[in-house]
């Protein structure tokens, strides 16, 4: 059983920790986060290939350094940095030390080149990246009693919810700045205090390079009147339930987030793209191959099919193309970020 008992009325942010993380959470079963949900990692090779690239362009405007730091971070059973080591030319990957981020035990087989840390090690040389990440981190969920007043949101280990005391504080600050709510009863909101922390935290881990969170997202021209909260389990959207039967999960304010790190630390400006932008400049189009190919050499025109299908899920309007991934470069200057996702289309940022 996760930590609380039944009966006991807890803000979200601690109940979905427990039952998150707790001593028998969701994220710590055997089966990881691939048993219930489909993540870019998991819908193609290609996604791992991508970062690779990134990781490659990383280097180049580092200077090529003796020793390339790749940080996985909530790597679930290390399935994207074992595609990005094996998808690195060689004398990158010579160069390149590996880390897995993660609470969750080590997987048994795991590459002996990856080291497995629960909290990214410091001094990072080269690329921090975070898919689906922030996306977990708990927060506290608001809304709006008959009176206008933002409230916290209690909930039991069964999912019931009641309203309990306004927001104060820093919550209450961050809430007007990031996702003011009007007075009006029932709406809700997600206080992003805690991921803006966390981003924050991670992207002082990085000496010099790029740190990048890849996730569900929306901006404060687009905050949804009632909130993301929502579950997962066994493939299928569920209920958000915190007793550890299911994943919880809200979307992210990256633009909340970015502006935390450039406060916080070395980070020099950033940008929001889609998922689609980042790929495209990375090289995943997701085009179909020349029919022509079809005749001359059936057997490369099914791979590439193949491969634009897979590319075409990753890039989806409406699907994962529709993700946000906020880039933010430390100590290689602001220019350096534009260098390393060219040709992104303006109309793309957020």
């Amino acid at each position: 059983m996760t930590d609380g008992t039944a009966g006991e009325w807890r803000g979200w942010r601690a109940a979905t920790q427990a039952a998150l993380y707790g001593p028998d959470g969701f994220y710590r079963r055997p089966e990881g986060p691939a048993g219930h949900f489909r993540t870019s990692v998991h819908a193609s090779v290609l996604f791992a290939e991508a970062v690779a690239r990134l990781l490659c362009r990383v280097d180049e405007a580092l200077g090529r350094p003796p020793a390339l730091d790749f940080v996985d971070m909530a790597a679930g059973r290390g399935e994207l940095v074992t595609g990005v080591l094996a998808a690195l030319p060689a004398d990158v990957a010579s160069r390149t030390r590996a880390y897995a981020v993660e609470l969750a035990g080590r997987p048994h087989g795991l590459d002996h080149r990856i080291e497995w840390l629960p909290e990214p090690p410091h001094g990072i040389t080269g690329l921090l990246f975070a898919n689906e990440w922030l996306d977990n981190v708990p927060v506290e969920i608001a809304e709006v009693d008959p009176a206008g007043v933002a409230r916290r949101v209690l909930v039991r280990r069964d999912g019931t919810e009641r309203l309990g005391e306004p927001l104060s504080g820093a919550e209450a600050e961050w809430l007007a700045r990031w996702w003011p709510l009007p007075a009006e009863e029932g709406l809700r909101a997600e206080v992003g205090l805690p991921r803006d922390e966390a981003w924050a935290d991670a992207v002082a881990a990085v000496a010099r390079g790029l740190a990048v969170a890849v996730d569900y997202a929306h901006t404060a021209d687009a905050r949804p009147l009632f909130g993301t909260l929502t579950g997962f389990r066994a493939g299928r959207e569920t209920a958000p339930v915190p007793d550890g039967s299911c994943d919880i999960t809200a979307h992210v304010a990256l633009d909340a987030a970015r502006e935390a790190a450039r406060a916080a630390c070395a980070a020099s400006g950033g940008r929001v793209l889609t998922q689609r932008a980042a790929l495209r400049a990375l090289g995943i189009a997701g085009a179909r191959p020349p029919l022509a190919l079809a005749t001359t050499q059936p057997a490369a025109y099914v791979r590439a099919l193949a491969s634009a299908g897979e590319a075409a899920e990753l890039t989806a309007p409406g699907g994962l193309g529709d993700f946000g991934w906020l880039l933010q470069p430390v100590g290689i200057g602001s220019a350096s970020l534009g260098d390393l996702l060219v040709d992104v289309p303006d109309h793309e940022e957020q």
